[in-house]
């Protein structure tokens, strides 16, 4: 028998282990959540030690986010190349170097280069488990897999929150970064061991053995193994990144380019900077995280609301009104914030 193995991924129902890569992506997405924000829980501690200037402070919490686009741009293609598993492996040994040398710098310059470090393993974790679940779902469950996996981040600067909170109660800023880096090397087996090559991934590029890892994964589906791979024509395997910016594909990449941009902004720097202003404004440290954490629970629900949504609504029509919304909660938190400093 000769079957795409991609159509009976796309129209069979996920079994067990789908729902366990979809998972484990929630997970790896969390774990960016909070080392993106681990700074964040940490500068306030960094600022009374060191005696460090705001404007020092913001350079700083800008350098991850740095990484973060050579990231996505230096390793993001690695998953089209070499497999979506060993891509998410090898960002998460960078993120665990940048991460635990964090806890060794004694300078702005050299806090700053191993923020960048682990900037560099997020930015290429992020489009390497966007591949991995979606390829993982079926057509039906897809939008509400990715949904389910983006609310990872918000979970991870959440719980995150509640955990940096404990530490700074007890530790110095750098237990923030010890947690980190255990969580990021306890995900390293988890992958090994639960999450297989993804099976879209080996049919478009059909490297050596493609059938038998496609077919041992068919097995722990509980899929019929295939006697062979459909053939796929050369254009189909030289498919880039580039196909993006081609006529008629142009100008939607750029909207939903800027769109995404602007969005990021606007989340970054509320992020970034509620734990200096609180702290400034006199409450602890470990209450400015804890109030962090409390605004990626409501990013939790509302990704999750969202990804719930697009099983009876258009994404477009959600992802609108979305924006509307945002724009409404970020005008009132800033209103809210200038009460309270001229209170």
């Amino acid at each position: 028998m000769s079957t795409d193995p991609r159509e009976v991924m796309n129209h069979s129902a996920m079994t067990w282990l789908q729902i366990v890569v979809v998972t484990i992506t929630i997970g790896l997405n969390a774990l960016d959540g909070f080392d993106v924000l681990a700074i964040s829980f940490a500068l306030p501690g960094i600022a009374g030690e060191w005696g460090v200037d705001p404007a020092a402070l913001g350079l700083v919490a800008s350098m991850e986010l740095i990484g973060m686009c050579l990231g996505s741009f230096l390793l993001g293609g690695i998953a089209d190349k070499v497999g979506r598993r060993p891509a998410v492996l090898f960002c998460l040994l960078v993120m665990t170097l940048g991460m635990f040398m964090v806890t060794t710098t004694g300078s702005i310059f050299s806090l700053s280069f191993w923020r960048i470090i682990t900037g560099l393993g997020i930015g290429g974790m992020l489009p390497a488990i966007n591949a991995l679940v979606a390829e993982f779902s079926n057509n039906r469950r897809r939008h509400l897999c990715v949904s389910l996996m983006a609310i990872g981040y918000p979970i991870g600067g959440a719980i995150g929150g509640s955990i940096a909170s404990w530490l700074l109660a007890g530790y110095d800023w750098r237990s923030v970064f010890y947690f980190g880096a255990a969580v990021t090397v306890f995900f390293i087996p988890v992958i090994l061991i639960f999450v297989p090559e993804s099976v879209h991934w080996l049919t478009r590029k059909q490297p050596v053995s493609a059938l038998e890892k496609i077919n041992k994964t068919f097995k722990r589906l509980g899929h019929t193994i295939l006697d062979a791979l459909p053939e796929i024509s050369p254009d189909v395997r030289k498919k880039s990144i580039g196909d993006i910016f081609r006529p008629g594909m142009m100008a939607t990449t750029l909207i939903v380019s800027s769109a995404y941009l602007l969005n990021l902004m606007t989340f970054y720097f509320i992020m970034k900077w509620v734990p200096k202003i609180l702290v400034d404004m006199g409450f602890t440290d470990s209450s400015a995280s804890g109030v962090l954490g409390w605004a990626n629970i409501g990013g939790a629900v509302g990704g999750a609301a969202f990804g719930f949504l697009t099983l009876r609504f258009g994404l477009k029509k959600l992802a609108i009104g979305a924006w509307q919304y945002t724009i409404f909660a970020v005008a009132k938190e800033g209103t809210s914030i200038n009460s309270d400093v001229f209170r």
